[in-house]
């Protein structure tokens, strides 16, 4: 069973470019949404943490309201806004205090007023000359409310009255729940977003063919068989040369930063191109970050009859070929037409984490030690005899080893590579990168793989 986590949500709605971004990063206290003064930048609803007075809750960003059938992008970001008002506790309409009240303001609070959520009207942009805003009083949600999210004026008026209508929550027990985070990446269009959708089994992120359609990193988090797990739905990533605009540039950015924050990357492949050079690239970052990596070669379905033995064969070799660096990946084939193959990614996900934050202990690590210097005994660098005094793992998220040796530089990489495998062979960490580092017992010279 699936479930969403029940932290209240406040929902930002309004016309294009009245500064809900803005507003969204003000309550959460970092620049997550893009702020851009073209319309029309936020597509996705973006989700954030923000606290107030010890209340903690989940704010949702959303693109500009513009009723607009023309264009297909517009409706489905007018249905994304509409997804985020049915999951909200409260929505919060914010409209222009310069410009004044507008005909787009009047038709966008009459489809709130449908929406049987508490509303609380904001005029932003009020710290400098703005019109009156008795006007606003005719859109039916009593007195608006003046703020500035550039700069933070009546900020806190405002969240008084936010949090005001939240449900009354019963104390949960102190063991809190450990969330596992996993960043959906990859090149544009290999279906991160009709992925992320098929896990959860609703039409939660925007799932379009334009390529580049999830410009933002999107964070959703659920509950499956008692483990909580957020998943990171980012903007494909793109070469360099292919980046033109600002805002696509910040995109990347964020997708990057998601995996910088995660514990888990998920590297999803078009399973029948197999892997490209960006996907290269992409997984080289990866593997700089120190992030846990499965490989997902999606799209399987495309594969049908007899071949499809020999050709799941192939395409394993083709990841293994070409990112050879990820030989401790697990490769697995997803499609969204296969749900059996998604549900089994959940058991992989726990795993993975489980390898990812796994310590040994220092007397297990040094009898390994031990047997792998009597198997391969280091080579002598010169007239001193290089020798490794024992190793200890003193971190995880990547599991890191410190070896002890009377001198590091005498230490040759290969061997770390070969300690590498023993550690592997003996302990697993499938999924993991893994961290050794030599240092001297003077804790000088120190020198890493």
């Amino acid at each position: 069973m699936v479930k969403t986590l029940t932290i209240p949500m406040v929902a930002i709605v309004g016309r294009p470019n009245v500064g809900k971004s803005t507003l969204f990063n003000r309550l959460i206290g970092e620049r997550k949404a893009i702020e851009e003064k073209m319309p029309g930048v936020t597509r996705d609803r973006i989700h954030g943490r923000a606290t107030w007075l010890g209340t903690e809750f989940f704010v949702i960003d959303t693109g500009g309201i513009t009723f607009s059938e023309t264009m297909e992008l517009e409706r489905l970001v007018q249905n994304q806004a509409l997804l985020a008002m049915e999951e909200a506790n409260v929505i919060v309409f914010l409209t222009d205090g310069r410009e004044g009240l507008t005909a787009l303001d009047e038709e966008i609070a009459m489809l709130l007023h449908r929406q049987g959520r508490p509303v609380i009207l904001a005029a932003n942009k009020t710290e400098g000359k703005m019109v009156g805003l008795e006007d606003f009083y005719r859109l039916g949600f009593g007195e608006p409310i003046p703020v500035s999210a550039a700069h933070g004026l009546n900020i806190g008026d405002f969240l008084d009255r936010v949090v005001s209508f939240f449900p009354a929550r019963e104390k949960r027990p102190e063991t809190a729940m450990e969330t596992i985070r996993i960043a959906v990446v990859g090149r544009p269009n290999v279906g991160k977003s009709s992925f992320i959708n098929a896990l959860l089994g609703e039409d939660r992120n925007i799932v379009s063919t334009i390529p580049g359609t999830t410009r933002d990193a999107v964070d959703i988090t659920l509950v499956q068989d008692e483990k909580a797990f957020t998943f990171v739905d980012t903007a494909g990533i793109r070469r360099k040369s292919r980046v033109r605009e600002d805002v696509e540039y910040y995109s990347v950015l964020r997708a990057l930063k998601a995996i910088d924050n995660a514990d888990i990357a998920l590297l999803l492949l078009e399973a029948t191109e197999g892997v490209t050079e960006q996907d290269q690239k992409i997984a080289g970052y990866i593997q700089d970050s120190g992030r846990a990596v499965i490989i997902a070669l999606n799209k399987w379905d495309l594969f049908k009859g007899a071949g499809r033995e020999n050709a799941a064969v192939t395409q394993v070799d083709n990841v293994r070929e070409n990112l050879k660096f990820f030989n401790y990946a697990p490769v697995v084939f997803t499609s969204i037409h296969e749900p059996r193959r998604l549900k089994r990614l959940f058991s992989l996900f726990g795993v993975v984490y489980g390898e990812y934050t796994r310590r040994i202990s220092t007397p297990l690590l040094n009898h390994l030690l031990s047997d792998a210097l009597s198997m391969n005994p280091l080579p002598t660098s010169g007239k001193r005899k290089a020798r490794i005094y024992y190793w200890t793992q003193p971190a995880v998220k990547p599991p890191t080893f410190i070896l002890f040796a009377n001198d590091p530089k005498s230490i040759h990489f290969s061997y770390l590579r070969y300690l590498e495998n023993r550690l592997r062979e003996a302990f697993g960490f499938q999924g993991s990168p893994l961290r050794l580092t030599v240092r001297g017992r003077s804790k000088k010279g120190a020198k890493g793989s």
